[in-house]
C-alpha cells in the first residue's frame, strides 16, 4: 500500500482514540467533535479494510490489526514532533525525553542536572518520573534510567551504580527495633517485588517472615508512609540520604541486600540520536565519579 495516500487526520484520528481509548477524548485533544474522529476512523478503516476498533455501547475497544497499527503511528507521530521541535523560534535543538524512577531522580540525578545543562545548552532536555514499568514507547522515551537486573526484553543496559537496600523507617519506629527480629512486630512496607524483603532477612540470618504492609509502586511514597509512621520500608539507601541527614527517616541496622542496580536504558530498535549518546557519555561518567567519592 502506498503509504502516501493514507489520510494524515484520520491517522491521527486513529492513533489519539486508540491511545486514549475513547473517540470523545481524542476529539478533545485533537479540537474536533467526536463525530469527526469517528468518521475519520471510518474511513482509514475503508482504506485498509479491516476493523480497527470494537464499538461497544460505552466506548471503543482495540482489534488485533488495531494493536498492531497503534504502537507504529505513537511511535512515528513522536518522532515527527521530536523533529519538527527542533525547529522552534528559529533554533535548532536536540529534544531528549528521559524516564526516570522518582527514587534516581530525587536521590541523585536532579541536584546534577545543572551541570548536564552548562555542558550541553543545546539540548533541550525533558524529564518524565516514571514508575518502573514505564513503556518506553507508548510513553515516548529516548531513554529510561531504571531500576533491576539489567534483562529487559528488545532494551539496551548500561549499568549505572549498585543500589543495596535497607530498612528505613521514622526515628520514633526505630526506637522500637534494637535487632533484625524485632521487625517481624512492626508492618513491612512493600514494593512489587516480592521477594526484597526475604532477600533481606536472609542477609541478616533470619528466615523470611510473611510480609504484612501495604504495597507501593513508587519507594518515594513508600518511605514517606514510613516516614509518618506507617511501617518499615525497604529501599535504596543511597537515594534517601538526605532524608537520613536531616533525621527525618533512620536506617535502624546496617544490614543491606542487593536485589538490582540502576541501568539506563534503551530500545535495541531505537536508533541512538547524538542528544542520546551526549546524556549517555554524561550519566555514566558522572555515576562513576559518584561511586568513587
Amino acid at each position: 500500500m502506498d503509504v502516501s495516500k493514507l489520510p494524515l487526520n484520520a491517522l491521527r484520528a486513529f492513533e489519539a482514540s486508540a491511545r486514549l481509548s475513547s473517540f470523545t477524548r481524542a476529539g478533545l485533544e485533537l479540537r474536533v467533535s467526536q463525530t469527526a474522529i469517528s468518521h475519520q476512523v471510518k474511513a482509514l478503516e475503508d482504506v485498509l479494510q479491516v476493523s480497527l476498533f470494537e464499538r461497544l455501547p460505552r466506548g471503543v475497544v482495540l482489534t488485533d490489526e488495531g494493536h498492531a497499527l497503534l504502537p507504529v503511528l505513537t511511535d512515528a507521530f513522536r518522532r515527527m514532533s521530536a523533529a519538527l521541535s527542533r525547529f522552534e523560534d528559529g533554533n535548532f535543538r536536540e529534544v531528549l525525553t528521559v524516564g526516570v524512577v522518582g527514587s534516581f531522580a530525587t536521590g541523585w540525578l536532579l541536584p546534577r542536572l545543572q551541570q548536564f545543562a552548562e555542558a550541553h545548552p543545546h539540548i533541550d532536555l525533558r524529564l518524565k518520573t516514571n514508575n518502573n514499568r514505564a513503556d518506553m514507547l507508548v510513553d515516548g522515551l529516548d531513554c529510561f534510567i531504571r531500576f533491576g537486573d539489567g534483562a529487559w526484553h528488545a532494551t539496551n543496559a548500561e549499568k549505572l551504580m549498585d543500589a543495596p537496600l535497607a530498612p528505613l523507617c521514622a526515628p520514633e519506629t526505630a526506637a522500637r527495633l534494637t535487632r533484625p527480629v524485632d521487625l517481624l512486630h512492626e508492618p513491612l512496607l512493600r514494593s512489587y517485588r516480592m521477594d526484597e524483603w526475604a532477600m533481606w532477612f536472609q542477609t541478616a540470618g533470619l528466615p523470611p517472615p510473611r510480609t504484612r504492609g501495604w504495597m507501593f509502586d513508587s519507594s518515594l511514597a513508600m518511605v514517606e508512609a514510613a516516614a509518618q509512621g506507617s511501617g518499615v520500608a525497604l529501599a535504596p539507601v543511597s537515594m534517601f540520604s538526605r532524608h537520613i541527614g536531616s533525621g527525618e527517616i533512620v536506617q535502624p541496622f546496617g544490614t543491606t541486600t542487593r536485589t538490582g542496580s540502576y541501568w539506563l536504558t534503551w530500545l535495541k530498535s531505537r536508533e541512538e540520536t547524538g542528544a542520546m549518546q551526549k546524556f549517555r557519555r554524561w550519566l555514566t561518567a558522572a555515576a562513576a565519579d559518584s561511586m568513587e567519592t
